[in-house]
């Protein structure tokens, strides 16, 4: 398979391959029993041509489905949808219309969707001009212009909601055109065998669910984005986490946990302040309570390699607690919910969500009623009683944005990471981390 390197298909993390379109493209090759060769051709523009020139036997790639695209290839079936957006940077003037786009303004990949569909709407606005190149791909422009390298570029709603998380400064200005179909692209020959395998492959795999779960899986966190508090987390990789993070790496070691989401729940929990304190007297890194801190054998709650190690031994206990029949990663988010809400209470949460006849193994589902927690209509009839239940929830999603955002700055290949992680910081940025690591007390 050809596929692109990008945070919504594919590319390569610490542990490996990861992205949409690598799961889907490892699953179809299990469900034909073949081997999975998955690559990124050098340029977007190879991923059509080794398609029609039989170097690779499909392209799994984020491909929408297009007239010129559809002369030249046959498709799979549609497994999701994306816009194309114009891309700005925040501070630099929202563009209402393509006719606010001066010349030179408006750089995209060449041969790309964005540039058939740019070509149709000069048709309606006849000043528009745009420049292409082709050694690069949608991301990278993405990047440049959360630099201020562009000013302007045309990248899918998916890639844009993924990336803003790593690059706060971009946003979507507004939609070039309606919602397009992506889908798997094939050879255009008479031997439709592999194709019709994929329509056999898709019909399954939606009705099992299993699509929607992929689907949450990759994209589930993006509900929630908050531009300072992102912007703040990227500072915080540069100016804190350094300091603590081969304690992440020996906890992580010790307990099979990655040391990504150690720390993505140590920032939830404390915004990497070794010294931080809650109203309720929880504090350190990883904010343990007396009593768990004494379970954990964690003498000093502030000394953050004795916090890490104590928070890593604490969550790796509740997640012992989650049915070894719930596989990756429900296991994880649920276990994060009861890390912050009580095992307790996720119970009774995961009784709720059986009770609307939903899955309690699934985190998509209990994620949807553990705020029920907090009615007293459902609360009375079950065991633990009330709980503030939309908290586990805005406590996952958080730390699933973390986490996405640490595996992607640590992964083997992106751009800019070193960049992303140093946001542009002026001197009351630093005076205000200082000011936040000295003081007595966080909210947490």
């Amino acid at each position: 398979m050809a596929t692109r390197v990008s945070s919504s298909t594919y590319y390569q993390g610490s542990d490996g391959p990861v992205g949409l379109e690598f799961d889907l493209a490892r699953e179809f090759a299990d469900y034909l029993g073949v081997n999975l060769v998955m690559y990124a051709p050098e340029n977007f523009t190879d991923v059509i041509s080794d398609v029609t020139s039989e170097k690779a036997h499909m392209a799994a790639a984020g491909l929408s489905i297009t007239g010129p695209r559809e002369a030249l290839l046959k498709f799979g079936p549609s497994y999701m949808e994306t816009t194309p957006q114009l891309v700005y940077r925040y501070g630099q003037g929202r563009p209402k219309s393509l006719d606010d786009i001066k010349p030179n303004e408006l750089t995209i990949v060449a041969s790309s969707s964005h540039e058939e569909q740019l070509r149709s709407l000069k048709l309606h606005h006849p000043e528009l001009e745009w420049q292409t190149v082709s050694e690069t791909d949608s991301e990278e422009l993405i990047y440049r212009v959360h630099k201020g390298d562009l000013k302007y570029t045309v990248a899918d709603s998916t890639d844009v909601l993924l990336n803003r998380y790593f690059y706060p400064n971009i946003r979507p200005a507004f939609d070039l055109k309606a919602p397009e179909p992506i889908a798997w692209a094939f050879r255009r020959d008479e031997d439709d065998t592999l194709l019709n395998a994929s329509f056999d492959f898709f019909a399954g795999y939606t009705a099992d669910e299993s699509l929607a779960d992929l689907k949450e899986r990759h994209f589930g966190h993006t509900n929630r984005f908050d531009f300072v508090g992102s912007r703040l987390f990227l500072r915080h990789t540069n100016s804190r986490l350094p300091r603590y993070q081969e304690d992440f790496e020996t906890a992580a070691e010790t307990y099979g946990v990655p040391w990504q989401l150690l720390a993505s729940i140590g920032y939830q929990e404390s915004h990497w302040n070794a010294k931080a304190v809650s109203p309720t007297g929880v504090r350190g890194i990883m904010m343990l309570t007396q009593g768990t801190a004494r379970q954990m054998g964690v003498s000093n709650r502030t000394d953050p390699t004795q916090s890490i190690m104590g928070g890593a031994r604490y969550f790796n206990r509740v997640k012992s607690k989650i049915p070894e029949r719930i596989g990756e990663p429900d296991r994880t988010w649920l276990a994060l919910a009861a890390y912050n809400v009580g095992f307790g209470h996720l119970e009774d949460a995961r009784i709720l969500t059986e009770m609307h006849n939903k899955d309690p193994d699934r985190w998509i589902d209990v994620r949807e009623y553990l705020p029920l927690l907090s009615q007293k209509k459902w609360y009375s009839q079950l065991r633990r009683g009330y709980a503030r239940g939309w908290e586990p929830v805005l406590y996952v999603d958080n730390i699933r944005s973390y986490y996405e955002t640490l595996l992607w700055q640590t992964s083997s290949r992106n751009y800019g990471a070193q960049e992303a992680e140093k946001p542009d910081e002026t001197e009351e940025d630093a005076d205000e981390d200082e000011r936040e690591e000295s003081s007595d007390t966080v909210d947490t």
